[in-house]
């Protein structure tokens, strides 16, 4: 699909200062070796990149959540000779079976990597499910795709691999990680649904049941599992929390890294619109339709034709795209009558109810999370993630609540929430790496009142 729609791209040379910022820091999470893209084979085309046919799902799947569909080996970007096997680890490509926000099946696409470090905490290798942060719309930003090939510049793509960093980050400590490429990204049937809590919740769920029935791994009935995931992964991995108890009871879950989770959509909606990440509102309203169609008149009759437009490309496009393309737009320009989508939303009980439907923190995880937020976050607000930490606590959940406290990088640039995601990486693996070793987690429900 082509570019029909750049009402967005104009010559003003603040707004390309902004685009240049965030593009910079963007670059800056970048820290491996860039191979070349992705291989040219494979039966679908998406913005100039083959999508491999292994991602193309079967007309039947398996009767059980997390049942494995096919499985090949894959390469991994950076792979050394090691003693114990390539460092750091064998990957392996995964399809496997989920069920969707309405019930049906569904199959999704991921990957699983064994490393080849030793695990040093206590009891049985732990296994990481791993959700990335928002990686687009098109099946050419499938996460697993970007651990083959970190950086994938298409004639008309890119797609940036940051999440690379904390699945090696765990593999050095010798934890197995399993990565989701959530519901329709990477799997060629469907679109993908972004933020949906409960697609993204049971996909990182059976991303673990799939990697416990991979046959060959050092995986066993005493391994630990602990979930991880920042921005659409933070939501992910805090919907995971919460469904575990009720859809995978069986999986032994010992922690939760939840950062910057998009738990409350309408204040998201809000915060992300006008933003370097404004192109996340057309996936927002891409994947909500094709999962509610009720709101699809409602859709049609607010949305015009320079917004329609708008809402086609970007559900072929990655974040590098959509932040090229779309960064500090205004969905008040995309509608009939030029009033925001947060307005349009705030008078329609249908859309308040579906955005409700989406609200993270209405169930209690068993298992210990740790929820980080930057203060300073202006785009994944952080008022309602410390409002999820709040509702957990009521709920008498063990919740380490962890502001990250930065000074003001930028207003809607995409740096208050970018930044946080690399300075509190490393204590939000020390701190899932002590749950997967057995140590306890020490609440700080008492404390939160009192933290910004």
């Amino acid at each position: 699909m082509g570019r029909p729609f750049r009402a967005f791209r104009s010559t003003d040379r603040t707004r390309n200062r902004r685009l240049a910022a965030t593009a910079a820091l963007a670059a800056a999470a970048l820290t491996v070796t860039v191979p070349a893209a992705v291989a040219d084979s494979g039966r679908e085309v998406s913005r100039g990149v083959a999508i491999p046919a292994f991602y193309d799902p079967p007309a039947q799947l398996p009767a059980h959540n997390g049942a494995l569909v096919r499985t090949e080996p894959m390469p991994l970007a950076l792979s050394l000779p090691g003693l114990d096997g390539p460092l750091p680890g064998t990957a392996t490509r995964l399809m496997y079976r989920s069920t969707d926000a309405t019930g049906a099946p569904v199959a999704v696409t991921g990957a699983y990597i064994e490393p080849s470090a030793a695990w040093r905490g206590g009891g049985a290798r732990p296994l990481v499910a791993l959700a990335s942060g928002t990686m687009g719309q098109g099946d050419q930003c499938a996460p697993s795709l970007n651990l083959q090939n970190p950086l994938t510049l298409g004639t008309r793509t890119v797609s940036v691999g940051y999440e690379d960093l904390a699945v090696y980050r765990l593999l050095a400590k010798g934890v197995a990680v399993v990565v989701t490429d959530y519901v329709g990204l990477g799997a060629t049937d469907r679109l993908h649904t972004y933020v949906n809590r409960v697609d993204e919740g049971h996909a990182l769920l059976d991303a673990a049941r799939a990697a416990l029935a991979l046959p060959g791994t050092s995986l066993g009935p005493g391994t630990r599992i602990g979930l991880y995931g920042y921005s659409q992964g933070g939501g992910a991995s805090a919907a995971a929390a919460e469904l575990q108890p009720s859809y995978a009871p069986e999986l032994r879950l010992s922690g939760a890294y939840v950062g910057a989770p998009p738990a409350d959509l309408t204040a998201v909606i809000k915060g992300i619109d006008g933003s370097a990440l404004a192109g996340a509102l057309g996936w927002s309203i891409n994947g909500l339709e094709q999962t509610y169609p009720a709101i699809r008149p409602i859709i049609a009759a607010h949305i015009n034709s320079a917004g329609r437009s708008a809402l086609a490309d970007l559900s072929t496009m990655c974040v590098g795209d959509a932040i090229l393309g779309y960064g500090f737009a205004k969905s008040s320009t995309w509608t009939t009558d030029g009033r925001s989508i947060s307005d349009i939303i705030a008078a329609d009980p249908t859309l308040q109810n579906v955005l409700a439907q989406q609200r993270i923190g209405n169930l209690k995880p068993t298992a210990p999370v740790r929820v980080a937020t930057g203060v300073q976050d202006d785009i994944v607000v952080h008022a309602q993630v410390r409002q999820l930490a709040l509702d957990w606590c009521r709920k008498g959940a063990d919740v380490t609540y962890a502001p990250i406290v930065l000074p003001n990088l930028g207003d809607k640039l995409l740096t208050n929430h970018l930044a946080p995601l690399l300075t509190d990486q490393g204590d939000a693996i020390s701190w899932l790496t002590d749950r997967l070793s057995g140590r306890s987690a020490s609440s700080s429900c008492g404390l939160l009142p009192l933290l910004p």
